[in-house]
């Protein structure tokens, strides 16, 4: 994208899905809402600082990927084609790096994180009252009754412990023909495809979901449960997704740079990956959560419901999910645990909150990594993490 204008060549592109195809993804990520409609969400305020204590080791710290390979901390950001990360030790800065096409003073999609952002005001309404996890969806949302989601509880999609007839794949979206690309091309991020029939907006398309089996299983991901969720949440409060995010964090939690939310053609944000924010925002983020909902002099989040974060889901239900460094771990209320209390915030092609309590550790990553699923990310990801964790605890 060099260049006035950009020769065709070096475009990155909505109406032809080149913006989804690496290596372009590498500036379209950082580079989201020049692409793609969104909501505004405004910070407010005097900026709560980040106080720094920069570690000039780190990028030595040695490490064997899951793999076998042996890696140094900053060979392994090139390895998971690090856009931006910033590591918070005791609350202080003591590392942060930007590669890719994002600054310091940009914004990046955050893609899956966005879901924890939700599960988070989920868990706020339910710990002030406003929600009871053990009613269903289709008894908040009448437009839901009928669909996969009218008899699964609040606390069954929190978890994605939900059978739902939706099958998540993101190898080749822009084909239209699976129910992820119908989902995105609904979500407003890709274009229909020719002669492919796509609901208009991003909740006719959760409403058309159907159930596969009984609720109540094992964990199964599948982005419609927060997009049902975002439905709930706009339902009960009378206000829009972003303007939610907007009036919870943004404006009381001394936030750096305003933040956006990918809206389809109705104006519905996209509650399952359409955040895009600047990588110390999510930092702080993550560092409220550690203090238990406390930032910036103030109790942001009830301590309950950041309780009910911080504890996770059902380790059984979690057993066949298969993800490399969570065995033994759990998801719930939108958020990944490991079995040692690490939680995480996890989004597609490698963005990502990595929380550890006890080690007193917030790690904030953007990155367009060219594998989507962590799966693929992990093995590398997780190890270095822990071979960090160790330094630092030294």
């Amino acid at each position: 994208m060099q260049g006035f204008p950009v020769p065709p060549a070096g475009q990155v592109r909505w109406d032809d899905a080149s913006m989804w195809s690496f290596p372009q993804t590498r500036w379209a990520f950082s580079h989201i809402r020049e692409l793609l409609p969104t909501a505004e969400i405004r910070r407010a305020g005097p900026t709560a600082e980040l106080p720094r204590a920069d570690r000039a080791d780190l990028d030595g710290v040695s490490f064997t990927t899951m793999d076998g390979r042996a890696m140094t901390w900053r060979e392994s950001l090139d390895a998971n084609y690090t856009d931006g990360i910033v590591v918070l030790h005791r609350g202080r800065v003591v590392y942060e790096k930007y590669l890719g096409a994002l600054r310091p003073d940009g914004q990046h999609l955050a893609m899956s994180v966005t879901k924890s952002f939700v599960g988070a005001l989920v868990e706020v309404l339910i710990a002030e009252r406003k929600l009871e996890p053990t009613r269903t969806l289709g008894s908040y949302v009448p437009e839901l009754a009928r669909s996969g989601f009218g008899s699964a509880t609040i606390r069954q999609v929190l978890d994605m412990r939900t059978s739902l007839q939706y099958v998540e794949d993101y190898a080749d979206i822009a084909a239209g023909a699976t129910d992820t690309s119908r989902m995105l091309v609904a979500a407003g991020w890709i274009r229909p495809p020719a002669g492919v029939q796509v609901p208009a907006g991003t909740y006719r398309f959760v409403a058309g979901v159907a159930a596969n089996g009984a609720h109540g299983g094992d964990f199964s991901y599948l982005t419609p449960n927060t997009s049902a969720l975002g439905w709930l949440l706009e339902r009960v409060t009378g206000q829009s997704l972003a303007a939610q995010l907007q009036a919870r964090f943004w404006t009381t939690m001394g936030m750096e740079q305003d933040a956006g939310l990918t809206v389809d053609r109705v104006g519905t944000g996209f509650a399952g990956a359409g955040l895009t924010t600047s990588l110390r925002d999510l930092a702080r983020f993550g560092e409220m959560i550690r203090r238990g909902g406390r930032w910036n002099g103030r109790q942001i989040m009830p301590a309950s419901a950041v309780a009910a974060i911080v504890t996770g889901g059902d380790p059984a239900a979690f057993t066949k999910a298969g993800y490399p460094g969570l065995e033994g771990g759990s998801y719930g209320s939108q958020w990944w645990h490991r079995a040692g209390g690490q939680v995480l915030a996890l989004g597609i092609h490698g963005q990502g909150i990595y929380i550890d309590p006890a080690a007193e550790l917030v790690i904030a990553r953007f990155a367009s990594h060219p594998t989507a699923s962590n799966r693929g990310i992990n093995p590398v990801t997780i190890p270095a993490y822990d071979a960090l964790t160790r330094r630092l605890a030294n």
